[in-house]
């Protein structure tokens, strides 16, 4: 099995993902990503494309508590257009 997947390697992936390597995420394995997605129980929304599983990132790093933590090092998003933390001239 490979390992789990570090937060920086989660905050980089696509906009969706495949059902292995959201199971990554959550430390488990293929059969038993597998096995809570056919239950219903796998811990974030699963979606079915045709005969294929996919997670959408964006539900995976808020199940794992992670959504809110791009802006780290204090960066706040800006109302006015400009970049975080530029400086307007008046």
């Amino acid at each position: 099995m490979k390992p789990g997947l570090s937060a920086a390697e989660i905050r980089s992936l696509p906009v969706t993902i495949d059902l292995v390597t959201a199971g990554r995420a959550f430390g488990v394995g293929r059969t038993k990503a597998y096995q809570l997605a056919r239950i219903g129980d796998f811990p974030c929304k699963v979606l079915r494309v045709g005969r294929s599983y996919r997670v959408s990132t964006a539900d995976l790093l808020a199940a794992l508590g992670l959504e809110n933590t791009a802006l780290a090092g204090g960066d706040q998003p800006s109302t006015d257009g400009q970049p975080p933390n530029s400086k307007k001239e008046d």
